[in-house]
């Protein structure tokens, strides 16, 4: 029997925030302006130090390793500021202010090499700094609507917290668990669009595959590179990093193109592909060490995982 993954312990943390609190913030993040409303970021951030004790642990083990020394108060003060900063400026960037924000971005003409084939692209990425400013920079410079492939729980999560920010921001979020999701999946691509994942996370039964990622063994999910293997699509990796103030640095790096791959050659592929990943997750965790948002045990151990045949 091949191994699975377990319930992960990401997917059992309740939510902290709640729909009444997101509405305040929002109110304030666009009536007071983002410069008022981020001293509000600072109570949260110091919240989650003083109280927060697993998410605190998890900080701490790995800043430990993306630091190369142990974590100090600030350090992890940081961190958590860090994380409530991203989430603050979803606010701007779902209602489309991005005149507020300084964009640098790396990989702009690959990405855009991959999508003039017209056959669409996969974008993966991970909980590592914002997901929205990717959509972002979609929208405002490359005329480009990126769909968001989730679970259906989180999905169903994500939409009621874009809803209460932008109504008009739920259309592009494709929910796995139906009937329909694949096709809807493949529909987009079809039409030379991208769909983005964040595939550093499974709430289980994903087959497993075993990486390095800053020094420690770490296992990562293998069915999103299986998708992108049977619908015979280019992947390229993604990651926003907040950079401080109103910078956020955002890098496209080709991962594979399973658009000519044979079948046999399928499982070297995907194992190539996912090793690549976790080493770009290397690399940028060591550049933006404060973005890294998975705030439990990532490197707990897992049984490794015979790779099935694609």
């Amino acid at each position: 029997m091949t191994p699975k993954a377990s319930q992960s312990t990401w997917a059992q943390t309740p939510e902290r925030s709640n729909m009444l609190m997101l509405r305040v913030m929002t109110w304030i993040s666009l009536h007071l302006g983002r410069r008022t409303a981020r001293g509000v970021l600072h109570l949260i951030a110091s919240y989650f130090l003083l109280f927060a004790s697993d998410s605190r642990h998890a900080s701490s083990s790995y800043l430990r390793r993306a630091l190369g020394r142990p974590a100090r108060w600030r350090d992890q003060y940081q961190h958590f500021f860090t994380f409530a900063a991203t989430i603050h400026d979803r606010v701007y960037l779902v209602n489309q202010h991005f005149d507020l924000f300084d964009f640098e971005v790396h990989g702009e003409d690959m990405l855009h090499r991959v999508l003039a084939d017209g056959n669409g692209v996969f974008l993966m990425g991970a909980h590592l700094g914002s997901f929205e400013v990717i959509r972002a920079l979609g929208q405002k410079n490359m005329d480009l609507r990126v769909a968001i492939l989730m679970h259906e729980e989180n999905a169903q999560k994500i939409n009621a917290t874009l809803a209460a920010i932008n109504p008009d921001s739920v259309q592009d979020i494709i929910g796995l668990g139906h009937i329909d999701s694949m096709l809807k999946v493949q529909a987009r691509l079809n039409e030379g669009g991208v769909v983005g994942m964040l595939v550093d996370r499974t709430p289980g039964n994903d087959i497993l595959h075993p990486v390095q990622i800053l020094g420690s063994n770490a296992h990562l999910p293998l069915g999103p590179f299986r998708m992108a293997a049977l619908l015979r699509r280019p992947v390229v990796f993604m990651t926003g990093l907040y950079m401080g103030g109103n910078r956020y640095a955002i890098h496209f790096d080709h991962l594979a193109d399973f658009s000519a791959v044979a079948r046999d050659e399928r499982d070297a592929v995907m194992q190539a592909a996912i090793t690549r990943y976790a080493e770009l997750l290397d690399q940028y965790c060591r550049k933006a060490p404060y973005n890294w948002f998975n705030f439990f045990d990532f490197w707990q151990p897992s049984p490794p995982a015979k790779h099935p045949k694609t």
